[in-house]
């Protein structure tokens, strides 16, 4: 299977367009999905630290045999741990956990604003840029408030914003703050999990390019210029989600999932 394009990122850094989620993937079977997933063609990795599995996660990269620099991967910090100080703490069990040196992209994993620390997070993020430990930072899960707050008060625009986003919650507003801000939109739970894949515009549409309802959504995702990342630990799954760089939907179909949004 093809080895999905990258994109390149607001500071030149390049991600795999398509990547493989690993929420909710124990630890016990992250070997086997790691290893599914490069050789279907996967060549980047979403984890965090409250996944609880960065140490799997490190293990099977680097038992893989690809050259690391071939392997994108991002993780988290979580909510507990905001603040300037607990940040970088967070960020060392990190890297010590994956054990594969400078970590590709480094997020914010929800902003908090009850607490009213991202900013401070943020700067720690920066540090850790600016001192080589990661190659590139980013949020998860911010609105249009928080990131401009971000552009405000601090040096460095999130390579990535990391949603929620598929064709029933597409996020038009905040793609196009994103867009104009140079920011990459990357989305979590692509195919709205599972919920709405036998909606009768994906059913048909997915039968008409001999294609399956995920596959099809996908695409969607990939035509936008959105960086996606299904998660799964099925083996089959995997494998079907990657397999969608042998077609492209036409225009009058993406405008007729464009209508799905609700």
């Amino acid at each position: 299977m093809a080895v999905p394009p990258l994109l390149t990122l607001n500071n030149s850094v390049a991600i795999p367009q398509l990547g493989l989620g690993m929420y909710q993937v124990r630890p016990d079977q992250v070997a086997k999905v790691v290893a599914t997933a490069f050789d279907a063609g996967y060549r980047s990795i979403d984890t965090a630290a409250m996944y609880g599995n960065e140490a799997e996660v490190g293990a099977a990269v680097r038992e893989s045999g690809l050259p690391r620099e071939d392997v994108f991967v991002t993780t988290k910090v979580w909510n507990t741990d905001h603040g300037y100080d607990n940040t970088l703490r967070a960020f060392d069990r990190s890297a010590e956990a994956l054990g594969l040196g400078p970590v590709d992209l480094y997020l914010i994993h929800w902003p908090k604003p009850e607490l009213d620390r991202y900013v401070e997070t943020w700067r720690a993020l920066e540090r850790l840029l600016n001192e080589g430990r990661v190659r590139a930072i980013g949020v998860s899960n911010f609105g249009i408030d928080h990131l401009r707050r971000l552009l405000d008060e601090t040096d460095v625009v999130p390579v990535v914003n990391q949603v929620e986003l598929h064709p029933w919650q597409q996020q038009a507003p905040l793609r196009a703050f994103h867009a104009e801000h140079g920011i990459a939109t990357e989305a979590w739970s692509p195919l709205a999990r599972g919920r709405h894949l036998n909606d009768r515009v994906v059913t048909s549409l997915a039968a008409k390019y001999g294609k399956t309802p995920a596959q099809l959504v996908l695409r969607w995702h990939l035509q936008q210029g959105i960086i996606t990342i299904p998660k799964s630990a099925t083996p089959s799954r995997i494998r079907e989600n990657a397999d969608v760089f042998d077609f492209e939907l036409a225009e009058d179909d993406l405008l007729a999932l464009a209508e799905l949004d609700s």
